[in-house]
């Protein structure tokens, strides 16, 4: 009886630990993240601005090229940390199911 306290008191804490753990990594990805962002704004900025002002035409691919490309980056940066669960996350399903449910009862009340 007492072994199976104590082995259910380190399963426990097995995965409390895993998901400590598993939340620690989601917290640096999505800090990377954002540091990634932070930095394509800053830089950005400051290329667009520098070189639309050496550039008789400011609207050219030239000045934008940059930060366009560096954006696509930044878009699959985004996927790999948000995933497929961008648009369809679990509270999107949860709310269709209950929406679902409601029309459901509705119909047949």
């Amino acid at each position: 009886m007492e072994e199976n306290r104590q082995q259910l008191t380190k399963d426990r804490d097995y995965h409390r630990e895993d998901a400590y753990l598993r939340a620690e990594k989601r917290m640096k990805s999505l800090k990377g993240f954002y540091w990634h962002a932070f930095w394509y704004v800053v830089i950005n900025i400051f290329l667009i601005a520098f070189i639309g002002s050496k550039n008789e035409n400011f609207w050219s691919f030239g000045t934008f090229s940059t930060a366009i490309f560096w954006g696509i980056g930044l878009g699959f940066h985004a996927l790999g940390v948000f995933g497929k669960n961008i648009i369809f996350s679990k509270s999107w399903e949860e709310r269709k199911i209950k929406d679902y449910l409601d029309k459901d009862k509705r119909r047949w009340e």
